[in-house]
Parts: structure tokens; sequence; C-alpha cells
């Protein structure tokens, strides 16, 4: 036998020339003692090697060797961890990303053995050779960070890798809107067309495309003209979902302008007309926007009939999301404060408007220093 030992969990092989630490791991799930061997050069190093693990262990900054793969942590954290906890919609966009994207390139790599350095590589193939932007892939290093740390919470791993890596950089997404002018325009143009009522609660109200397509009859009083938001219908690859609003700041009562209430009374004189003419094959539900037949318009349906009206009107390009950031640029140039903007929005925090719409703070930002020119003239 090549190798004898020198000291305790120390030994020497004399045909390799290498000093082995044995490094003792306690006792895994079925009560087998783990343990791992390193080789060191010199009897110097190996007792340094040993002292470290030790000391690891000590501090509790050590974890059992396990052979679990990234791919298999990954499938355990969206079943236990982030579907118990997160909608649908959510999770379904991590899956996607998983899915498509990390397994197919870091899934086989053992979750103990997976480096910054693979990361960061996976990090630039997705940018240079799949043309993802940096705000997708930044959305994927998201992902990997909350997927690792919990690793690190389970004592499946020391630290998270993600934390050694250069995430690539948000870039902040220029809002496309309308002027006042251009959304008067394209009001005349939608006038009569099934989707007028629909760029009104946009433009008029700033009401996200789900909230829109999740508005119901009896959120909206006539009597005391107002719109409550409490409600979104969104789309999760082919599965449509009605779930609450984005977050609490969301959940608002709005002002019904008069041009809206109207328009909000004629569409209701047409479905109970339609539902009266259609018979049994008029789909009842609740909902605001609905087709001829009384179904409800899925957002992505929404959204691509919007997009193709802007192209047949010959229109400045513009998303149906656009409308919204019209909505607060309108209301910025009458002079509205951002904090009541950001209320009308379902923003949680004023500084999430100014984050969005950096051109209302530069505005605002402009006029102030005017005011304190003029005052001082």
């Amino acid at each position: 036998m090549s190798r004898k030992s020198v000291e305790r969990n120390i030994s020497y092989d004399t045909q390799r020339n290498l000093y082995y630490v044995s490094m003792e791991f306690g006792t895994d799930d079925t009560g087998r003692r783990v343990k791992q061997y390193k080789t060191f050069p010199t009897l110097a190093q190996a007792r340094k090697g040993l002292r470290a693990h030790l000391a690891e262990r000590e501090a509790n900054r050590w974890v059992a060797p396990r052979v679990t793969t990234l791919e298999e942590w990954l499938d355990c954290w969206m079943e236990q961890v982030i579907a118990p906890n997160r909608a649908r919609t959510t999770v379904y966009g991590y899956q996607k990303i998983i899915d498509n994207h990390i397994i197919p390139e870091l899934g086989k790599i053992k979750l103990q053995k997976l480096s910054a350095l693979d990361i960061q590589r996976y990090y630039a193939k997705m940018l240079h050779e799949t043309g993802l932007g940096t705000n997708t892939v930044r959305r994927h290093h998201d992902l990997l960070s909350s997927a690792l740390r919990m690793a690190v919470k389970q004592d499946l791993l020391v630290r998270c890798p993600t934390d050694r890596v250069e995430p690539p950089r948000v870039v902040p997404r220029e809002a496309r809107f309308y002027d006042s002018d251009t959304l008067k325009e394209l009001y005349q143009r939608v006038e009569g067309h099934w989707l007028e009522l629909i760029v009104h609660l946009a433009g008029g109200l700033g009401l996200r495309r789900e909230e829109i397509c999740g508005l119901r009859w009896e959120s909206v009083n006539f009597h005391a003209q107002t719109v409550r938001i409490k409600e979104a219908r969104t789309a999760a690859g082919a599965e449509i979902i009605n779930k609450e609003t984005k977050n609490f700041s969301s959940l608002r009562t709005l002002h019904m302008p008069e041009d809206i209430r109207q328009l909000l009374w004629r569409e209701r004189l047409r479905q109970q007309m339609a539902r009266t003419v259609q018979g049994e094959r008029y789909h009842v539900s609740d909902y605001v926007a609905v087709d001829r037949l009384g179904r409800p318009f899925s957002p992505n349906a929404v959204s691509l009939a919007f997009t193709r009206f802007i192209r047949r009107s010959q229109l400045p390009y513009i998303t149906l999301h656009g409308l919204r950031h019209t909505f607060a640029t309108v209301a910025s140039a009458q002079g509205a404060p951002l904090f009541e903007i950001g209320k009308a929005l379902g923003h949680s925090t004023p500084s999430t408007t100014g984050r969005i719409y950096t051109h209302l703070v530069d505005s605002t930002h402009a006029a102030t220093l005017d005011r304190v020119s003029d005052a001082l003239r």
C-alpha cells in the first residue's frame, strides 16, 4: 500500500508524492458518513488545508458535498418556493427563462461546481450570440441570484456565485408617448371603432391593458362618476388569468370624466342590446371590454389590434401601454404634480413615477429653476 498515515486525517502517498487530507462533512440524509479527500504537495500545506476546513466547520461555513445539478435545484426551487408564493404569470415567465435558456447552457453543471466564471460566460453568450437584450439578461441574473441565494439558505452552497459576477446593467427604456394634439387626432380616428373605449381608458385614465381587460361593470359607478380599479386580466402563454391588481397601490378609485362616462354608458347599452339580439349565443359576463358575442378580450389581442390600427391610421408608432405614458405626460403639461400623477397610475411611490417618467422630472426641474430665476430678477 503506497499511502501511509502521517497524522490524524493526513496521509502520504509515496508513489505520487502527495499528501492526502481527509475532510469530513458529517452524515448525509441516510446517515452515511460523508468525506472528501484533497491533495497537497507538502505537509505544511496539508495541515493548513485541514485547519481551514475545520475552521469552516466550526463557523458553519461548510456544506456536505452533493451531486445535485443546477437543473435539479431549479426544479425544486420552482416547485417548492416560487409556485406557492408567486403569481402564475411570474411562475410562467420564470419557467420560460429556465427551460429556454438556463437549463440548456448550465443545467447539467453540479450545483456546488457552478462558478462565477460559468455564469459570467453565460451572460456573455446570451448577449452576443442569442441576441437577447441587456434588460432581458438582467432578469436571468435576478432569477439565478434568487435561486442560488435560497440554495445558500438551505445549506446546499457556502456562498452565492452570482455575488461575484458583473451582471448586465439595466438600460432605462425611453417611453414613447403622444403629445395632446396627437392624442386628440387618435381620438378622432378611433371614433366608432370597437377600440374607442379602450383607447380612452388608457389615454384618459392611464390604465394598464390588464386593468382595462379586467374591468367589470360592478366597478363602474355612473352615479358617483368613479371607476374602481381592483382586478387585472392577463396572459401566461395561452392561458388567461384573472387576478388582483399589480400591487396594493394599484388598487384605486378614479374619477370618471364626462367623455369616458358617455363611452361607458354607450357600451353598457350596446352589450344589453347584443344580449337580447344574440340570445343564447351571447356570453354573459360582467366584463366591460368584450366582443360582439360578449366574450372578454385577452390583453394580447387588444394590444395587437391597437398596433394594427395605428399602422393603418399612419399615426406615429406607439403601443397601447404608450397611451398610459401619454396620460402622464399630458397631465404633467397641465400642471398636475408628480405625486398626483403617480396616484392615478397606481404607483407605489413618487420615486417610481419619477424613475419611469424622467422627462416629467426634467420639465418640472426646468420650471422650478425658471421660477427661482424670475423671483430673483
